[in-house]
């Protein structure tokens, strides 16, 4: 896939860009606050109808400005030329694809896969579980409609439990609740082991390109509940369910797991040291792109937000090698890329807007 136009009116800092690509790398250039992760955040924006730095989706309206749209032209694999138009506004969203008003987000998700590659990744390492099933969640459900099913099931029933847990309900009413919540606990937690054990590979030959083989790294699930099918979910909520009263929340299940990443057989995030931890933050990212690839036959576009400059030459250059030569790739940066990374379509990035440069002028020896 290829983002060949994109318009941007009113989103963030960026009062109208209108942007045409040709080639397959193109660089935005320019100092911090100047406009290049709000670019990339409305083109990966595309992929879920979420913006990869906040849950609020109004809030990459322009301030004071009533509604901000985006419009993304893409040649799509599967679906050929096509043109995306979302419009945001303080109570929603209104989206077609080629002049058809999506309605279910089931119909649209995935159909035009990005991938961010942000210095912020390094917390799903260091940070908190809710990050790494956000990751886990968002790489699933973009391939795979049945798991976002399953995943919004789950949360349905889960907000129906606590809101009973918090209002003191009896016990025959919350079993009631329980029961749709066992069996979306289930569905999920079998979602996840199969979704985990497809990505793992990717993650572990990822890693090792990026590491030069140096030693290896795994991926594995690490479920909250031991709990199996429908039933034992049950007896689980049954027997939590005096806990829970007290505290007035669902302790326990899914919505708690997290993700084991281990570099040379520990724990990545106590024992890997700064290198470590980086590639394998990039290993992530690059099983994402490698599963989204294998299960739906779609190249997803790459976003890398100012990851370069944070690389060392070797790593960068085994980095850049993992990416692949057909995938098309937008990257930011306050520097211009190193020249060995090839030719490059370069903006310059100043008060939210952006200008390209002649081609002559893309390339440079800077890191």
């Amino acid at each position: 896939m290829r983002l060949r136009r994109l318009t941007l009116q009113n989103l963030r800092n960026v009062p109208f860009a209108e942007l045409s690509f040709s080639g397959r790398q193109q660089f935005f250039v320019g100092q911090n606050g100047q406009g290049k992760t709000n670019l990339l955040e409305a083109v990966g924006f595309v992929t879920a109808l979420r913006s990869f730095r906040t849950a609020d989706a109004s809030l990459l309206i322009a301030h004071g400005k009533k509604e901000g749209a985006l419009a993304a032209e893409f040649e799509h694999e599967k679906h050929g030329p096509s043109r995306v138009v979302i419009t945001l506004r303080p109570g929603g969203k209104e989206v077609t694809c080629d002049g058809e008003r999506i309605t279910r987000l089931a119909d649209f998700l995935g159909r035009f896969p990005t991938v961010v590659f942000s210095s912020q990744d390094q917390q799903l390492v260091r940070g908190a579980p809710a990050l790494r099933r956000r990751w886990l969640d968002l790489a699933l459900a973009g391939t795979d409609a049945a798991y976002l099913y399953s995943l919004t099931n789950y949360h349905r029933a889960l907000d129906g439990r606590n809101q009973l847990l918090k209002r003191q309900a009896p016990a025959a009413e919350l079993a009631a609740f329980e029961a749709p919540l066992a069996e979306a606990a289930a569905a999920l937690v079998a979602a996840r082991r199969s979704g985990v054990d497809t990505l793992a590979p990717h993650v572990a030959a990822a890693y090792a390109a990026l590491s030069a083989e140096a030693e290896p790294a795994s991926l594995a699930y690490e479920a909250d509940t031991a709990a199996g099918d429908a039933a034992a979910w049950r007896a689980h909520f049954e027997k939590t369910r005096a806990r829970d009263l007290q505290f007035r929340s669902s302790l326990s299940g899914p919505h708690r797991d997290d993700l084991d990443l281990r570099v040379g057989g520990r724990p990545a995030k106590d024992y890997g040291s700064e290198g470590q931890q980086r590639s394998l933050v990039l290993a992530l990212r690059l099983a994402q792109v490698n599963h989204i690839r294998a299960a739906t036959g779609v190249q997803p576009v790459l976003l890398a937000d100012d990851v370069l400059g944070e690389l060392d030459p070797a790593r960068r250059r085994r980095f850049w090698a993992a990416l692949g030569e057909d995938r098309q790739v937008l990257a930011t940066g306050t520097e211009l890329p190193a020249a060995e990374l090839g030719a490059w379509e370069i903006f310059r990035v100043a008060a939210g807007a952006f200008t390209p440069e002649p081609a002559a002028s893309t390339g440079s020896s800077a890191a």
